[in-house]
């Protein structure tokens, strides 16, 4: 009878997943369809682009070798250029820009509550706008000597954007080799335009690799460093070794109930604590592993707090918890390791409900109240942001952070499902009220425009535009009174 419920349950859980794989295959079709004029569809990255031995330029190196290779399907390109100090004059100019205008806005107001008199009150900002206006016309003079052509010829990376007129061009450069030598002409998708990580573009494809392993050996060094919270916490939950550890926790048994909520709830709030740093240190960490794109840096840290969790929080917490007092016996019979290691399992079951309770109440409510940014703009309002317009919308939550927790609950939901049923609806419960936030988020989201047909020619002229980095974008010290929203779409 047990191994037919086993059958018949495996036999379910295909089926849920068939029609689960099928419904998501219908959204991503129906995605792809409105989302096929996209820029990164027309564009191929390419990378490593030697110098031309005739004009000494990488740029009509690039316009000769795709001209020559893909006449039918080449259009434009769009050289990288190393534009640090361009890039800060460019931050500099935006943000007395965004100075000015706030500047303005404050004069108005000013003038519209106080009454005409013969003294101008407002000869302070009058005087301060003037003078931020200077400061950004010599930044933008600057700027435009430093964005001539002859400037940016000398400041040339080895990388491009090639764009092309139809997507079976891009296609066709990503998915073949350029050229003999491994190491040049290596092309690869182009992320989308909002999506490039411009400072990542300038990392040599010889040193990724590199960079690549150190972050895989740092995200190492943080899962072994966080053993010692872990088996801490895993110390806290059994009060008879705590007692051993920390003889003045005796005094817990004094007060009724203190002792079930030290040693059973508090392991779960400090471990949730100490949980929630990590997607962003790894975050943080993957910045420097030379990634083009912010979506392949999340999905890659996705998967290392995956493994984070399923090594540090499973398999750890039934180490330092229940195995590791019979570890010696284990060695002595490693016959017996199999039944001590399932004993071990079934030993924290309270432990893991508690810490998907905890998870769940913390977890997703925070998500859903979002208390830390009321916080913050409620001190921003009434401190340094006190007049300006806020603005209404509705922060997503960091898929990086949270489907690792998700797959950690399902993955410890399939362990225990036999082991100890009653942690099921826990696991059940924290699904729901999951979706239950996912779908409040995505219905304060605008809906897009769908793109009409017929529209290849358009698509890929601003394709061509798209990928021009921000700091080219040039800046009119004649419009700095109008928003501060002047950069370009990347």
């Amino acid at each position: 009878v047990h191994f037919t419920c086993l059958w018949f349950i495996s036999f379910y859980g295909w089926y849920l997943l068939y029609k689960e794989y099928e419904e998501i295959l219908d959204k991503r079709i129906l995605c792809l369809d409105k989302l096929k004029d996209r820029p990164d569809m027309f564009t191929v990255l390419v990378r490593e682009i030697p110098v031309c031995s005739e004009h000494e330029r990488r740029g009509c190196n690039v316009h000769h070798f795709f001209t020559r290779r893909y006449q039918p399907y080449y259009q434009s390109y769009q050289m990288l250029y190393d534009g640090k100090e361009l890039a800060a004059l460019w931050d500099k100019a935006t943000s007395m820009q965004k100075k000015i205008q706030h500047l303005r806005d404050k004069s108005m107001k000013k003038r519209s509550k106080r009454t005409p008199s013969l003294v101008e009150p407002l000869t302070g900002d009058a005087s301060k706008i003037e003078l931020y206006e200077e400061k950004l016309k010599r930044m933008c003079d600057i700027m435009r000597g430093l964005q001539h052509e002859t400037m940016l010829q000398q400041l040339e990376l080895p990388v491009a954007f090639v764009t092309f007129k139809s997507r079976v061009g891009a296609a066709l450069a990503t998915q073949s080799q350029q050229h003999p030598h491994p190491f040049l002409w290596i092309t690869e998708p182009a992320p989308e335009p909002r999506d490039v990580l411009w400072k990542n573009l300038s990392t040599p494809s010889r040193r990724l690799l590199l960079y690549k392993i150190g972050f895989f050996l740092v995200a190492a060094l943080l899962t072994i460093f966080f053993t010692v919270p872990v088996t801490a916490v895993q110390g806290i939950a059994k009060f008879e070794k705590l007692k051993k550890w920390f003889p003045p926790a005796m005094a817990l048994q004094l007060i009724p109930g203190l002792r079930s909520i030290v040693t059973g709830y508090l392991p779960s709030v400090i471990l949730n604590l100490f949980i929630y740093i990590v997607p962003y240190s790894l975050l943080g960490m993957a910045q420097f592993a030379g990634y083009t794109s912010k979506s392949a840096t999340e999905i890659k840290v996705c998967t290392m707090v995956f493994y984070f969790l399923v090594g540090n929080v499973f398999f750890l917490s039934l180490l330092s918890g229940s195995l590791l007092d019979e570890l010696g016996q284990s060695f002595s019979h490693p016959r017996d390791f199999p039944s001590r290691l399932a004993r071990a399992v079934a030993a924290q079951a309270d432990f893991f409900t508690t810490y998907i309770l905890t998870d769940g109440l913390s977890g997703f409510s925070l998500e859903l109240l979002q208390a830390g940014l009321l916080t913050w703009n409620a001190i921003k309002t009434h401190t340094y942001g006190r007049g300006k317009k806020s603005s209404p919308y509705l922060f997503s939550l960091p898929y990086f952070r949270v489907i690792p927790f998700v797959c950690l609950s399902l993955l410890i939901g399939m362990v225990y499902a036999l082991v100890a049923p009653l942690l099921l609806p826990f696991v059940v419960g924290y699904l729901y009220f999951g979706y239950a936030v996912y779908i409040n988020q995505n219905a304060g989201e605008a809906d897009e425009l769908d793109e009409k047909d017929g529209r290849l020619e358009i698509n890929s002229e601003n394709a061509a535009r798209a990928y021009c980095p921000p700091f080219l974008t040039p800046i009119s010290s004649n419009e700095a009174g109008s928003s501060s929203k002047h950069s370009a779409t990347s």
